[in-house]
């Protein structure tokens, strides 16, 4: 753990000016959670719009022994961003320009605080575009700092894929580069994926150079429904090993379609759902059509909806990325203790049938939702927040869940990370490995200085 003592920060103000704030609404903001998960709230909030300026920050707080936490756009799960200590948020929203665009080598060179979504209008011209896609329109340095998925992930992969190369400040205020524009490297340790997903306690990402892809010719999208949980999942397995090439393909139970359907008003079935999307030329698009069809068929699939044009497919893809605060609204007054794990494919009917059994048995909502194409699925465990009952059965519940998938040869969090609110899952999944990574925590950052607290072991 690491404490400090209150810190004289006159040397911030003076180098940041109007960039540095030590006021209550402001240091407020960075103490909120998208879920249950609370913290405390920062000592103060930095706002820098260069490398040399993170730099300078990490500087003060290696000298002074300050934690210091990164913030994109504070759309994490499991309360990556929160000060358990107090300390110092950076937020990167004025580092947010896209540095460089270079078509023919299908990259980009950006700074951390960029959306996914204005990257993707930035791209427009290019006929490129960046596919991961984690649902919330967060920035691609918390989404590398967390190794974010999302609906695409099953095409095109996850930022462990997509990140070529990053400027990383580390805890003294040194600046490294990892990686290199080049396709492939075999020189020596990869520091790029060591920083990708290590949820800003190792350092600081200032820059990133990510792998585009081409704009597809043509899109085309569908829902469809099934008796049961056991048959959509089964659909899903078998598309997958046909090794038909699913740009999306995503699972809805009958709560999350009740709830989707009362937030967008819509009608679909109330029953599970699978949605899906096939990128590629007209032909290739049609041709995988059919193909999922005869599969879908073969499993009981009714009620399928296409969605050819650009705006009815955005209007379906708009209802499952809204589904979190459709889910919300479906018990007024609640919030979440939110989920995800991920099992090898074969395993996925029975984590999802389990999972499903134990919520039914329990005494609080939770739908299930996922992307269910890598083995991922998510449940959004519905609680009153004043409820000490409710808080304990949904902690119960999430902890099955992870037990679960560790026994079924997965993993505790296929895309949320770690945080402080999985902590207590990582010994079980990596044994030594995480004392290992403690280590590595030790020797990059020996103060203990960068988002104590989370993702190593508590006494690093």
């Amino acid at each position: 753990m690491t404490d400090h003592t209150p810190t004289d920060f006159a040397a911030l103000a003076a180098l940041l000016a109007d960039r540095f704030s030590t006021a209550l609404p402001h240091r407020a903001a960075h103490g909120a959670s998208e879920t249950h998960i609370t913290a405390g709230v920062p000592d103060a909030v930095c706002w820098p719009e260069s490398t040399a300026e993170v730099a300078a920050i990490l500087r003060f707080a290696q000298a002074h022994g300050v934690p210091v936490m990164a913030w994109g756009a504070g759309t994490s799960l499991e309360g990556h961003a929160l000060a358990l200590h107090g300390g110092i948020t950076v937020n990167f929203a004025r580092m947010a320009q896209v540095i460089e665009v270079r078509p023919e080598d299908m990259l980009a060179r950006v700074q951390p605080g960029i959306t996914r979504e204005d990257l993707n209008r930035a791209l427009r011209a290019t006929g490129l575009f960046f596919p991961i896609d984690p649902g919330a329109n967060a920035t691609i340095g918390g989404m590398a700092a967390t190794r974010a998925s999302g609906t695409a992930a099953v095409r095109y992969g996850t930022m462990r894929d997509a990140v070529l190369g990053l400027e990383v400040v580390l805890a003294d205020g040194t600046v490294i580069r990892t990686g290199t524009a080049a396709p492939k490297s075999s020189a020596g340790y990869d520091l790029t994926a060591l920083m990708v997903g290590s949820e800003g306690t190792l350092g600081l990402i200032t820059e990133l150079t990510l792998r585009l892809h081409g704009q597809p010719e043509a899109v085309s999208a569908a829902t469809c429904g099934f008796a049961d949980m056991r048959a959509a999942v089964d659909c899903v397995i078998e598309t997958m090993q046909s090794g038909l090439p699913m740009a999306r393909i995503e699972f809805l139970d009958p709560a999350t379609v009740a709830a989707c359907n009362a937030h967008a008003g819509l009608d679909l079935p109330l029953i599970p759902q699978l949605m899906v999307e096939f990128h590629g030329s007209p032909a290739s698009v049609a041709e995988q059509a059919a193909r999922f069809g005869d599969i879908a068929a073969e499993h009981g699939c009714t009620g399928f909806r296409w969605a050819d044009r650009a705006e009815d497919r955005s209007a379906l893809w708009k209802m499952r990325h809204n589904a979190y605060p459709a889910i919300l609204a479906s018990r007024p007054g609640a919030t979440a203790v939110v989920t995800d794990v991920c099992v090898p494919i074969s395993q996925l009917p029975r984590a999802v049938e389990e999972t499903a059994a134990d919520i039914a048995a329990s005494s609080i909502p939770g739908p299930i939702l996922g992307h269910v194409g890598d083995g991922n699925f998510h449940a959004i465990l519905l609680i009153d927040p004043t409820s000490k009952n409710d808080r304990a059965e949904a902690k119960r519940l999430a902890a099955r869940m992870a037990e679960r998938a560790l026994r079924l040869g997965g993993t505790i969090t296929g895309e949320h990370g770690v945080g402080f609110g999985k902590l207590g899952h990582m010994q079980a999944e990596h044994g030594a490995g995480w004392a290992v990574m403690g280590a590595v925590k030790r020797a990059l950052d020996p103060r203990n200085i960068l988002n104590p607290g989370k993702v190593v072991p508590l006494d690093q």
